[in-house]
């Protein structure tokens, strides 16, 4: 009989501590644990630590409490502006109710991974490029909000989103690349202008400081010089002054001429009156016929527009009836030696019978 009653508290020993072992659960710290009995939600969410559960009854799932970070795969998108890009960014998101987050949505993590990706397509839609690469702040926030609001519902609490990289197509990079380069070169030229401007200035001001003291140009020039002197070169450049250049010039076209230089000066120094020209006779003018400056012959020489006779043009003068002397077989005139032209013994050198004279 005792030994009867010795098995039976060991088997009930044995059933108890399986019992146990199938009945205990432990729930780490980040974690809560949602208990389904019978399928149905038990209203206690169990806390942290060791916890009992009916087994085969009642079922735990443990949900992670920590901030999840989870990468969201790149996207391909046009921008307002028409330029295509891909978009990758990263998602900082925690489970604030547990029951919410078994009961409402199957898998809450593919859920969130998918709904930042549908609202990263739609932020780039409605984005331009500039505000993609500078206003990225403006743009989390967006996103954030974007993914947050069908998250509530689930038991998920978005924490941030960032946007981790922008790629763009090779033509736009080397398309920004050079207009970056025009603006610096167009900033670069804005400010040597400005300081060509600065300068010109205090050039003026030096200038004209100088022109009131006369010695300081020359010790300018003696400055110049040893500035020049101490590089040590075998070549020494000296600045020629521009006033003595002009000297020079004056000097060389020498005194203007004035009205009162060919005036005779009375015992004051000071140039006379001029005197009115006294009345001359009349000048008779040259005589269109002077032998002195006219040849008779040419100046009664009738000059018209009719065309010349078609004849042979020869040297020869023509005889008593306007004939011409008769060509040799040569084509040369036969030269007649008993008609020989006589000569005018008058200076003008003109032959008898011809009109023209050659000066």
């Amino acid at each position: 009989m005792v030994q009867a009653l010795v098995v039976a508290l060991v088997a009930v020993l044995a059933g108890g501590l399986v019992y146990a072992m199938a009945a205990a659960r432990v729930v780490k710290q980040y974690e809560r644990g949602v208990v389904l009995r019978l399928g149905r939600l038990h209203d206690e969410v169990r806390p942290p630590g060791f916890t009992m559960i009916v087994p085969g009854i009642d079922r735990l799932r443990k949900v992670n409490m920590q901030i999840v970070t989870m990468p969201v795969p790149a996207q391909d998108g046009i921008t307002r502006d028409n330029v295509t890009v891909r978009v990758d960014a990263v998602i900082y998101f925690k489970v604030v109710d547990p029951a919410s987050a078994v009961i409402q949505v199957e898998d809450y993590r593919f859920a969130v991974s998918q709904m930042a990706q549908t609202s990263l397509r739609s932020i780039i839609g409605k984005s331009d490029l500039d505000d993609l690469l500078s206003d990225r702040e403006k743009l989390n926030q967006g996103l954030e909000l974007m993914i947050d609001s069908p998250a509530v519902g689930w038991g998920v609490q978005i924490d941030r989103v960032e946007i981790k990289d922008v790629s763009l197509p090779e033509t736009m990079k080397r398309s920004m690349a050079r207009q970056a380069e025009a603006d610096r070169e167009r900033r670069a030229r804005v400010i040597n202008a400005d300081a060509e401007l600065q300068a010109s200035k205090k050039l003026a001001q030096a200038a004209q400081q100088m022109s009131r003291q006369p010695a300081a140009l020359q010790l300018r020039l003696l400055q110049t010089v040893v500035a020049v002197a101490a590089e040590k070169n075998s070549t020494l450049v000296l600045p020629f002054p521009v006033e003595l250049l002009r000297f020079l010039e004056r000097a060389q076209q020498g005194p203007q001429p004035s009205v009162a230089a060919g005036r005779p000066q009375d015992g004051s120094g000071q140039p006379a009156p001029e005197r009115p020209a006294e009345p001359q006779g009349p000048v008779e003018p040259a005589s269109p016929m002077d032998p002195d400056v006219v040849d008779p012959a040419v100046t009664a020489q009738t000059f018209t527009d009719q065309p010349l006779p078609d004849v042979p043009l020869t040297d020869a003068d023509p005889g008593p009836d306007g004939s011409l002397p008769e060509a040799g077989p040569d084509g040369v005139p036969e030269f007649d030696p008993e008609t020989v032209p006589e000569f005018d013994p008058e200076p003008s050198g003109r032959r008898r019978g011809n009109p023209f004279t050659h000066h």
